[in-house]
């Protein structure tokens, strides 16, 4: 450990680069969203009129729009300039005609290059058609009863419920923090990864025969086994502690509604890991094949188990072959906790799994671990 602490690369690897990776990657899943209570824009042209008709504009903002006011000219260059992805264009004499019962047009005029903004422009032209012919037909009949003053007609359309509504709802009681799913996931890959990186120097040392040597002075095969091992684990122990408290005191990370089930979780998924590092070094022959084996193991598994995307939107196959890795049942364990606020015995599952994992790594380990290089 001492060493593990002198060595400046090592610590940087350890401790640096996750959070370097973690940062990065939020800000790639933060979503781009207009800052709450700013009403969408919607671009509107009133052709030959003075300014678009006041209780159009009302009524797009009953309804929760913004309009946004442009000649035909400016609309124009806008689209061809892909500021926006279309516009409607509202004739000379649309504001009068509704009131008067005369016919009246909506252009829709688009780029075609987004359909989710055609198909939106489109459905908000249908529902001002719809609410136009409302409140012509309400005219027509008002002025062949003469009951209504023209006054009234004019005013006619801002009394009536709005033509779009708008509603945008979110499950779970916050927004939540893209750091929640990146650091738990590039966390439980360089702890794996630093890990399993240690099979080197236990076979250099092997290779140097100084395992051997220990053993000529008295310490026995085993304790040289749960001493590595114990390194191994106490590495991984320093990134959580470090990573964790990073997250929560500099980067808001919520571990939701059950922190010491994120704790058990973490040191489980440690000492898994620094049992796979133990039998990595018990299964190669040369510090080269465990460099390359660590390496190779650590950027594939990473994927598998969900520490680059959340492994719950991952194809059900995908899912299923990350099941075979320790950090698919520890990323999964941090999700259900952490986003979706889960308790500590919703992933008592996950915890047997991280036990067993450790188990096997280590029953492998110490019935493969050798002291002396092949010969």
């Amino acid at each position: 450990m001492r060493i593990f602490w002198r060595d400046r690369f090592s610590l940087t690897f350890a401790l640096i680069f996750p959070l370097v990776f973690a940062g990065a990657f939020t800000l790639a899943w933060e979503e781009d969203d207009e800052p709450p209570g700013v009403a969408p824009r919607l671009t509107v042209v009133a052709a030959g009129q003075q300014g678009f008709p006041e209780h159009l504009v009302a009524a797009l903002n009953d309804s929760g729009w913004t309009a946004d006011e442009r000649s035909l000219e400016g609309a124009l260059d806008a689209l061809g300039q892909g500021d926006i992805g279309g516009f409607l264009l509202f004739p000379a004499g649309f504001g009068t005609a509704i009131p008067t019962g005369s016919e009246a047009r909506i252009r829709v005029v688009v780029s075609g290059k987004d359909p989710a903004e055609t198909a939106t422009l489109e459905g908000i032209a249908r529902a001002l058609a719809g609410r136009a012919q409302t409140v012509m037909l309400a005219v027509r009949g008002a002025r062949d009863l003469a009951t209504v003053p023209d006054a009234e007609q004019v005013s006619a359309v801002s009394r009536l419920p709005p033509l779009v509504s708008l509603e945008v709802r979110r499950t779970g009681e916050r927004r939540y923090n893209p750091i929640d799913f990146t650091l738990p996931g590039y966390l439980t890959m360089f702890v794996f990864f630093v890990a399993a990186l240690g099979a080197g120097s236990i076979v250099l040392e092997r290779e140097t025969r100084t395992l051997e040597r220990l053993v000529s002075s008295g310490v026995r095969a085993a304790s040289i086994l749960a001493g590595k091992f114990l390194v191994a684990a106490g590495k991984g122990i320093t990134q959580l502690a470090v990573l964790w408290m990073v997250g929560v005191f500099a980067l808001s990370i919520d571990l939701g509604a059950s922190p010491g089930a994120v704790v058990v979780v973490s040191l489980l998924f440690a000492l898994a890991s620094a049992a796979f590092g133990i039998m990595l070094a018990a299964m190669v022959n040369t510090m080269r094949s465990a460099s390359s084996i660590a390496m190779l193991a650590s950027l594939t598994l990473a994927p598998l188990g969900g520490c680059w995307w959340p492994l719950f939107i991952a194809p059900d196959w995908l899912q299923a072959i990350g099941r075979l890795t320790p950090h698919a049942w520890a990323n999964d364990a941090f999700n259900r906790l952490m986003v979706f606020g889960a308790s500590a015995s919703d992933v008592v599952p996950n915890m047997l799994t991280l036990v067993a994992f450790a188990v096997v790594f280590g029953a492998i380990a110490l019935v493969r671990f050798r002291l002396s290089p092949p010969t």
